[in-house]
């Protein structure tokens, strides 16, 4: 991801568009010869960037700069040859049409650090469908679910992340060819008064470039909003990562469930006993860098003025970048910390006994006013059991419920029956269906054989 956004990279790209605009006027009439754009195409790597900063210290201008650049090298090879670039054109043709070249490599990253990071959690909730733990509400125990439902939740928001991504992908639009304001004026004195002319050249540009279309109309600029619904998008892989990662916090904390912990990995400083997950801590903190610099892609589409206003260039050229190295760093953690997860079983057990008797009560009364108990009578022992065995928790004691039940003469039911009712795997529901259904219905959608990335992101 860092090489997308390097100065050789994004400059190699607007001599790639100068080369890509001079070809399409050439073969729509213009006089520009063949050896002219060979010769453009020969220099389009050597890039002297000590040269470029000495003409921008007298120009103020860097796209002056680097046009004059290119021009001297080329004029080296072919006499004329620097003298056929930018025709028509405005600085916005090169910064804009390349930013959303950038734009579209970087997504290109970005779907595959997602698909990497979905393949490895899907595995981890595959390998524990079944395997019951606390649900909660409000952080307070509700019912049981289990860890692979669980990880279902965050694999649907990663699933949902990608097809935002992979929308943005299909629907991406250059800026085209469109001049100084978007009116195409000056190239419609180039082609003299040629409409079609100009039509072709805009689409032929495009093409290209790999697009489809560009923007049927822009000011001096592509509108801000596609920066918006880029940044959005990666602002979506933030808020689900940043859940991913205080679910992982939280129940790592509740001892039950651990992100990767290497053997000689130090948790504190002061406190060598201590595991702290800091990679779901540093994915967290990403997250919300991530978040706040989603907010510039709607306040510079909201303050563009008329045609455009220069106020945020020097936003953009800082956000833009940040936005996606931000996007790759949490991915290339979520995928470390889905494909490393650790259940700890029996520590998941025991909350599961100590909550479970509460949890399977009404069941318990319903079975045993069946059995010829009397309902009022059992509502009212449950619930002075429940108290008790409450206080008998608060003192660290085992959860006395059922033993209470099974000791009092007027509840009907024996030991064995009990036991099995209150077996985890009866309280999860659908839990295990929910999950093998999703992961087959998710896998159908996915590309098939592992992620180019996948090595990698083990590496954290």
């Amino acid at each position: 991801m860092a090489e997308v956004f390097t100065r050789e990279h994004r400059y190699g790209l607007w001599r790639t568009l100068w080369i890509a605009l001079a070809e399409s006027q050439r073969d729509l009439g213009l006089p520009i010869s063949e050896d002219q754009v060979a010769a453009l195409r020969a220099v389009r790597d050597e890039i002297n960037f000590e040269r470029v900063a000495e003409i921008e210290q007298q120009t103020r201008h860097d796209v002056v700069a680097h046009l004059r650049h290119f021009a001297e090298l080329a004029d080296c090879r072919a006499p004329g040859a620097g003298g056929v670039l930018h025709l028509g054109a405005t600085s916005a043709f090169l910064t804009d049409n390349t930013d959303v070249l950038l734009i579209r490599e970087a997504l290109g990253i970005v779907e595959q650090r997602l698909i990497a990071a979905i393949e490895n959690l899907a595995e981890f909730a595959e390998s524990t469908r079944a395997t019951p733990t606390l649900a909660y509400t409000h952080l307070q125990p509700a019912q049981l679910t289990t860890f692979g439902k669980r990880a279902c939740l965050w694999l649907q928001d990663l699933d949902s992340d990608r097809e935002s991504i992979g929308n943005l992908l299909a629907t991406l639009k250059c800026r085209g060819v469109k001049g100084t304001t978007g009116t195409q004026a000056s190239y419609l004195s180039l082609f003299d008064g040629d409409h079609d002319k100009v039509r072709r050249l805009d689409r032929s540009v495009a093409e290209k470039l790999g697009f489809e279309s560009s923007w049927p109309l822009t000011g001096q600029t592509y509108p801000r909003k596609q920066d918006s619904r880029v940044l959005a998008g990666l602002a979506g892989i933030a808020e689900t990562l940043h859940k991913f990662g205080t679910d992982v916090r939280l129940l790592q904390g509740l001892g039950v469930l651990s992100e990767p912990f290497e053997s000689e990995q130090v948790g504190s400083s002061a406190m060598a006993y201590k595991r702290n997950p800091i990679r779901s801590e540093r994915m967290c903190a990403l997250a919300r860098r991530l978040l706040t610099d989603s907010w510039n892609g709607p306040l510079n589409a909201a303050t563009q003025w008329l045609e455009r206003s220069l106020d945020d260039s020097a936003n953009r050229r800082l956000v833009l970048p940040d936005a996606f190295l931000t996007a790759d760093a949490i991915l290339v953690l979520a995928a470390n910390i889905g494909g490393g997860l650790q259940v700890r079983h029996q520590a998941a057990a025991t909350l599961v006994r100590r909550e479970l008797p509460f949890m399977a009560t009404e069941n318990l009364l319903m079975q045993a006013a069946r059995a010829g108990g009397d309902r009022q009578l059992l509502h009212e022992r449950i619930r002075e059991y429940s108290m008790n065995a409450y206080a008998a928790l608060e003192r660290g004691e085992e959860n006395p419920l059922v033993e209470s039940l099974l000791e009092d003469p007027d509840f009907p039911l024996e030991r064995s029956e009990v036991e099995t009712f209150l077996a985890p795997e009866h309280f999860v529901g659908r839990s295990v269906e929910q999950v093998e259904e999703f992961l087959a219905a998710l896998r159908t959608k996915l590309p098939q054989g592992r992620p180019a990335f996948e090595p990698e992101v083990l590496r954290v």
